[in-house]
Parts: structure tokens; C-alpha cells; sequence
């Protein structure tokens, strides 16, 4: 197979085991290519990409319009802030302005789940997902699951505990998908407030230990808490969370075997992981940040690819 079974990238519970391995592998020619001395490739020329981003955004922000422009893209960036939304225009008309001016394909993140899917109903570009609200977060999974590969090889059988705000998060739910489409076990740990009910519908285990869950797994991705999704207090206060739910390096160096440790950020110092974790030989966060820049290229790559 050498093209993607779908038009576009809204949530990995929309493209199958074998678009996932498609990705991964594409992602590996282009974390080569990132490597080179000549960075840049051709793959996108003539492809008008545009960035909406209706919520914050750092990381993923930057990551794909280095993509765009290691792919030889033509980059528009959107900021919802300074825009006519902020006018009263509608997420449709805002889009079709923007296609109005030719663009091929639209990343966007936005704070209502199931934006970017109303959003692909709508509209002729291919839209690529980069977060819906609490929804999905389809690139950040892919990005982890190619970390992982990258340094445990087949995902298959391998146990993944994702630990911390599970209730606010997309990407634990993007995560959950994408593991286990690719034959991983996963488990969620954190607070009994912080944890959906019934999630154990979707086949993942649940411990409220970190201890035990850390023993369980072979790699741990640490969730920041997300206060600012937060409208009630779903915990006493940081302070406790972090006593319970916090890794730092006496507790990593007193498992019984070494684990890898993921977080996809922005990083809470000294909340749910202490500066010494993540800045150990067993932490992969600074690869997830580069591994993400090669996804990203891959996913617009094979996308573009379906473009007419």
C-alpha cells in the first residue's frame, strides 16, 4: 500500500492499522532528510499549506511549519486572535476566505472537539488535525508511537502506561487508538477524578498506583495537568498531585527495570516530572520534539499525494 486510505487526518480513530505503518515508515526517509546538510526537499512545491490556529500553540505550531518549509511548501499562518473571528465570523466562512485564495490544505487546531471533522464536510481542502479541544491530537500519537518504535522496535506486545490528566486530554485519547491499533497493551494512571468513566470500554487497563503502573509498563508518557481546562478543582492542589502522581528520580532509579519516559509538553518542571527525569538518559523527550518535525513531513507528503 502507498497511499493513505483517506482524504485527510482528522483522529486516529478514522485511519486504519496499515495508514499507520504507512506514516512511520514515510517518516523515516524524512527524519533522514532532516538530518542532511541540505534539509530541504522538493515533495510539496506548488502546495499552499495554510496554519488556523484558533487556540495557543507553540510546539506543534512550530514543528509543522518547519515541516511545511522542509517540504518546499508555500506557508499561510492564521492566528484567530487578530482575525475577523474575533468579529463574529463563523469557522466556515473564516475557511473559505482563506481557500479563496487557493490554498491546498488546512492545519488546524481549534478548542471544539470535532472541529476539524464539521470543517472536512465543508470544505474542498484536505485538513489535517493538529488538536480538537479534548478530542484527538492525531499527530502528537503518531509521533509517540514512532518514538517508541524508533527506540523498542515493534509496538506490538509492548505495555505504554499514560499517566496523569486523562479526563482533559487529546492526546491520551489519540494515544490510545494509535498503541493499540499497533498491538500495544496500554494502561492510564492518575487521580480516580482525573480518569473517564468507563474507559475501560476502549480496552485499556486502569491503576491508581504510579508505583504499580510503573512496574507494569515498558515505557511512560507523563501528561501535564491541563489547568486551563480545568473549571472545578478535580485535586487538592499541585503539591499533592505531584506527592502522588509525580516522577522524579528517586522513584525511577527504584523500579526493577529501566522504562523510557515520554511527555509531549510543555513540561511542568517539578510537577509531574522533575527536571532530572527529564533531562535523563531515559528520557525521550527531546527525540519526540525531532521525530515530530519528520511525522509531520510524512503526513502532509501522503496527503498531498490525494490532492487532485
Amino acid at each position: 500500500m502507498s497511499s493513505l486510505s483517506v482524504n485527510h487526518l482528522l483522529g486516529i480513530k478514522y485511519i486504519t492499522k496499515a495508514d499507520i505503518e504507512l506514516i512511520l515508515d514515510t517518516a523515516k526517509n524524512f527524519k533522514e532528510v532532516i538530518n542532511r546538510p541540505i534539509k530541504k526537499v522538493p515533495s510539496l512545491r506548488d502546495i499552499t499549506v495554510a496554519n488556523l490556529f484558533f487556540e495557543n500553540s507553540t510546539r506543534t505550531k512550530l514543528s509543522f511549519e518547519l515541516a511545511q518549509k522542509r517540504l518546499s511548501a508555500d506557508v499561510v499562518n492564521f492566528a484567530a486572535s487578530s482575525s475577523s473571528v474575533k468579529k463574529g465570523e463563523t469557522l466556515v466562512d473564516t475557511v473559505n476566505n482563506i481557500l479563496a485564495m487557493k490554498v491546498d490544505m488546512v492545519v488546524m487546531r481549534h478548542s471544539s472537539p470535532g472541529a476539524a471533522v464539521f470543517l472536512a464536510k465543508k470544505v474542498k481542502a484536505k485538513i489535517i488535525n493538529a488538536g480538537d479541544g479534548a478530542h484527538e491530537h492525531p499527530t502528537q500519537a503518531l509521533l509517540d508511537a514512532f518514538s517508541i518504535q524508533d527506540k523498542l522496535g515493534n509496538l506490538k506486545g509492548k505495555k505504554v502506561v499514560i499517566v496523569g490528566d486523562i479526563l482533559h486530554s487529546r492526546v491520551a485519547l489519540s494515544n490510545i487508538f494509535c498503541l493499540q491499533k499497533l498491538g500495544a497493551e496500554v494502561m492510564v494512571c492518575g487521580p480516580q477524578t482525573l480518569i473517564p468513566k468507563h474507559i475501560e470500554s476502549l480496552g485499556v487497563k486502569v491503576e491508581l498506583n504510579l508505583r504499580k503502573a510503573l512496574e507494569w509498563c515498558d515505557v511512560a508518557n507523563m501528561l501535564r495537568i491541563q489547568l486551563e481546562r480545568q473549571d472545578i478543582k478535580f485535586f487538592p492542589s499541585l503539591r499533592e498531585y505531584t506527592m502522588l502522581y509525580g516522577l522524579d528520580m528517586n522513584l525511577l532509579q527504584s523500579l526493577s527495570k529501566k522504562i523510557l519516559i515520554m511527555h509531549p509538553g510543555p513540561i511542568n518542571r517539578g510537577i509531574e516530572i522533575s527536571s532530572e527525569v527529564a533531562d535523563s538518559d531515559q528520557s525521550i523527550i527531546l527525540e519526540q520534539v525531532e521525530n515530530g518535525v519528520a511525522v509531520r513531513m510524512a503526513v502532509m507528503f501522503l496527503l498531498a499525494g490525494r490532492i487532485n
